[in-house]
């Protein structure tokens, strides 16, 4: 892969609303970047559910680095635990033991609404289904996201275009989901997760409900735009295909990664 152009600053921060609802140590201290090239850092990482009597492990004290703008491709089986991954990295789910800093921020550390704050100015999502608000036309799918993180009208009008060109959908900003192909409606689920320019996208499978043509063309998307902005990217995936658009593939199998996870 090429190299990428960096547009995103260094520093982190919450926007100027949230400020006040956090804590001074994390308004001026772990809200700024690390100085190192880790994007995510994965100690100890354990999550378990209970069924029944039962203790299933999902993941079992796993570590892992992930570099700042590289893409890597999570793979293993139905169960296997990769959803439950990224929600953890996300702030989605809090782990029963171990610690994620995302973007050199202490997610673990966060209660559930800085965990929100956090995820809502810093962290993108792609998923399976495309989740696309039904009530709200292409371009107010995208400006719901800006909205939520304070950004004027005129500068999420400027930013809602310049994504609908780059994913091809410049024609239908104002046409609603359902009149669109499965393929298109996740192009605007794509321009929806990296209108804020996310430190960290986090994709669940994000082909799975797309034909091979529709894929190849999401995931060239991903590719270019996550690269563009010199974000980093991981996908959870059962593809071969897209397994090969990452710098790094990694196998999760019994709650441990069965390869070296490249620390």
């Amino acid at each position: 892969m090429g190299s990428c152009r960096i547009r995103r600053t260094d520093a982190i921060r919450y926007e100027s609303g949230d400020l006040g609802r956090l804590p001074a140590a994390i308004r001026y201290s772990t809200v700024v970047r690390m100085s190192d090239q880790h994007e995510i850092t994965i100690r100890g990482l354990e999550r378990r559910f209970r069924e029944g009597e039962r203790e299933h492990v999902v993941l079992d004290g796993i570590d892992l680095d992930i570099a700042r703008g590289e893409t890597v491709a999570l793979r293993g089986r139905s169960g296997s635990g990769k959803s439950t991954l990224l929600n953890l990295i996300g702030g989605i789910d809090s782990p029963d033991a171990g610690d994620i800093r995302v973007a050199g921020v202490d997610v673990t550390a966060l209660t559930e609404r800085e965990r929100t704050l956090f995820r809502r100015r810093h962290i993108g999502f792609v998923y399976q289904a495309f989740n696309l608000v039904p009530t709200l036309s292409v371009a107010d799918n995208i400006r719901l996201v800006l909205e939520l993180n304070g950004t004027a009208r005129t500068a999420a009008d400027t930013r809602i275009a310049e994504l609908l060109e780059a994913v091809g959908l410049a024609d239908r900003a104002d046409s609603y989901p359902d009149v669109l192909s499965g393929g298109e409606q996740q192009r605007v689920a794509l321009a929806r997760a990296l209108c804020h320019e996310p430190a960290v996208l986090l994709a669940d499978e994000p082909t799975g409900n797309l034909d091979d043509q529709s894929a190849e063309t999401v995931l060239t998307l991903l590719d270019k735009l996550v690269r563009s902005t010199g974000g980093t990217m991981l996908i959870a995936t059962h593809s071969n295909s897209v397994a090969s658009y990452c710098d790094r593939v990694l196998e999760l199998h019994n709650g441990r990664f069965d390869r070296d996870a490249g620390q």
